[in-house]
């Protein structure tokens, strides 16, 4: 019986020990999935901190305004991209010899010197301003060449923008393109028997995806080739209108789809002492109106323009018309002048071609010999018509010319896409004028031109 109860005391004392253990073992279980569950919100607490310093840290880069250098310039934009301004400009070197024994000196001249600021505010308002260093005129009453640009534009709607300031009246093909995308010297004859740079407002816009553009305003108006910052002479306004269709842009047939057909016109009443001169090619002036001829009533202008581009293949020809009423004391003359060009160019490189751009240069020029650059061959053929009315009734000048006929070859260099030089020959007849030897119009203008060009 003893030892029976001895049994059954160890049996229980054996118990009581495992439970002892298992309640132990119990503990440091439980103590270790506090130990993980405590680690792991650490972890998570951890992670949910960086990735809150790393959100943090990403929102003040978005917010953080940032620098951009490049071909096209320099850049200054604001975080959140409300804010842009863009630093650039270009400059061009010329050199002019002539051939024939033209009163014109031959030189090396700083044609254009211009820098640029352009951006937009709040994304939608866009500004433009340019200036050029070359044009030795800081102001003057009527025209200011050292502010050869200075507009804003509201673009809430690619369909409907309207801009306002000194800038290109909407009319001609040639005029309208930027001077540093030029591929000749000069623009052609039409570009005189336009504006230059005006002061007023319009409205313009895109329409079905870029195939149709329209442009619409009122303008202070300014000579054949002025310029102006303020109307002095009148207070009349003149009404500018074009239109340029890209009928094929949208479509599938690709050797069309750069296919431009545009018309441009104006409308306007003038006033004024300034009268329009016209050059040459080289920069010889061939006609001028007397100095005591005035600008006196109605001015008509019609410019119907057109461009083609296929791969290295452009070309693009223009036709304007003027029709201007003139004073001489107490008498008044009504006189029409016309001008045309035809313009074609290949890239012999085998670039693309087109309008108002820069190609991009496949090889670009390394002293190395590895690349050369881009070549761009091209040619020019063009007229100007001046009412011989005009110099038969003492309002021109008597030794000038009733029109001349200019041709053009050229070879464009573009050694990258900041660095550009024009090879060109150029050839102008006369149509009447003086034959006293030494005047432009008493011989044939032969006149090679060069020009350096340099952008970022």
């Amino acid at each position: 019986m003893l030892t029976s109860n001895a049994a059954a005391d160890g049996t229980n004392d054996a118990i009581m020990e495992l439970k002892k253990q298992i309640q132990a073992l119990s503990e440091k279980v439980n103590d270790l999935e506090f130990q993980q569950v405590a680690g792991s919100l650490q972890q998570q607490q951890k992670a949910d901190a960086d990735a809150a310093r790393a959100n943090a840290e990403l929102e003040k880069q978005k917010a953080a305004p940032f620098i951009t250098a490049g071909s096209d310039g320099f850049s200054l934009q604001s975080g959140d991209t409300n804010f842009v301004l863009k630093l650039h400009g270009f400059a061009q070197v010329d050199s002019h010899y002539y051939a024939s024994a033209a009163p014109g000196k031959d030189e090396f001249t700083i044609r254009r010197m211009r820098a640029i600021a352009s951006g937009s505010v709040y994304k939608v308002y866009d500004y433009y301003l340019q200036t050029d260093f070359a044009s030795g005129i800081t102001s003057t009453t009527t025209n200011n060449s050292f502010l050869q640009d200075a507009y804003v534009n509201i673009h809430y709607l690619p369909e409907f923008q309207v801009q306002a300031g000194k800038m290109k009246p909407p009319l001609g093909l040639e005029l309208l393109a930027l001077d540093e995308y030029l591929w000749f010297l000069e623009r052609g004859f039409p570009y005189e028997l336009g504006p230059n740079r005006d002061v007023g407002v319009m409205v313009h816009g895109d329409l079905f995806n870029g195939a149709l553009k329209y442009y619409a305003g009122a303008f202070d108006g300014v000579p054949d080739g002025g310029s102006g910052d303020a109307s002095v002479a009148d207070n009349e306004k003149d009404l500018v209108a074009r239109v340029f269709a890209l009928p094929f842009k949208n479509t599938g047939i690709v050797p069309f789809q750069k296919l431009g057909l545009g018309l441009g016109g104006s409308y306007g009443l003038q006033a004024g002492t300034t009268t329009p001169t016209f050059a040459t090619m080289g920069r010889q002036t061939f006609f001028s109106y007397g100095s005591k001829v005035s600008e006196g009533g109605e001015q008509i202008r019609l410019d119907p323009q057109a461009y083609y581009f296929w791969g290295p293949f452009g070309a693009y020809g223009e036709f304007a018309y003027t029709e201007e009423t003139f004073k001489l004391g107490t008498s008044s003359a009504n006189f029409h002048n016309s001008a045309w060009d035809v313009v074609g160019s290949y890239f012999l490189t085998g670039e693309d071609a087109g309008w108002g751009v820069l190609p991009d240069v496949r090889s670009p020029f390394r002293i190395d010999g590895s690349g050369w650059g881009a070549f761009q061959l091209l040619g020019r053929f063009g007229q100007i018509a001046l009412d011989p009315a005009s110099i038969s009734s003492g309002y021109a000048s008597s030794s000038s010319a009733r029109g001349a006929t200019s041709w053009s070859l050229a070879l464009d260099w573009y050694l990258n896409r900041n660095v550009k030089c024009i090879f060109e020959y150029s050839n102008t007849t006369f149509d009447g004028g003086s034959k006293t030897p030494g005047a432009v119009t008493a011989q044939t203008e032969r006149a090679v031109l060069g020009r350096l060009q340099f952008g970022f």
